[in-house]
């Protein structure tokens, strides 16, 4: 939720289903990058890039520049340098519930928008609602979900099955629980490899 790459791969695994028309239902899991991030933000992603990796601020921005080119590349403008590191366990919660009321997709497209494009807090309770009821989620299920723990087994449980693919970071795609495609690959790989499933898948369908 918070990855660039995420965003970016989002964008080039929906140009590789314009070509099967509906046929592909995805679904968005839950990865959390680091469970340790604070709820309240205490420094931005630049200052955290540049103290983790050295260099300080100004590497950090020199790292974000990079990315946010290729971003660019996507259609998307981000504003990385204004972003603050923040903890996701809500806003995956938040997407376990808008599985189960249809909304997922439109969720997820608005919490990546929210943080990428426009520096928002999707920690901040106030943020995540408005962000949810933007796209039609009831309020009550949301304020309920966001005054408890609903759903953070499921989180939980995402993670586990990612591990258990394999994935130690992301984005991190699995098409028809066989076939995995780590990072934000090039529209073909997902092409290559959305092909390569349709056409495991018919022989049974010619058997019908």
């Amino acid at each position: 939720m918070v990855c660039p790459w995420c965003y970016i791969g989002k964008r080039r695994l929906e140009r590789a289903l314009a070509d099967h028309d509906g046929e592909v239902e995805v679904v968005w899991r839950s990865f959390q990058l680091d469970p340790s991030a604070p709820m309240v933000p205490t420094e931005t992603v630049a200052e955290h890039l540049g103290r983790k990796y050295g260099g300080g601020l100004e590497a950090g921005l020199g790292m974000i520049a990079q990315v946010d080119a290729i971003a660019a590349e996507e259609g998307l403008t981000y504003r990385q340098q204004e972003a603050q590191v923040v903890n996701t366990i809500d806003a995956h919660r938040l997407l376990h519930l808008a599985a189960a009321t249809g909304h997922q997709g439109a969720l997820t497209e608005a919490l990546l928008s929210a943080y990428f494009t426009q520096a928002r807090n999707i920690a901040d309770h106030h943020v995540l609602r408005e962000i949810a009821v933007g796209v039609g989620m009831p309020g009550d299920d949301v304020d309920e979900t966001l005054a408890t723990d609903r759903f953070g087994e499921d989180v939980e449980a995402d993670v586990d099955q990612a591990r258990a693919y394999g994935a130690s970071g992301v984005p991190f795609f699995v098409v028809d629980g066989r076939y995995g495609i780590s990072g934000a690959q090039p529209v073909e790989v997902f092409q290559q490899v959305l092909a390569r499933a349709a056409a495991d898948q018919q022989p049974a369908d010619q058997a019908n």
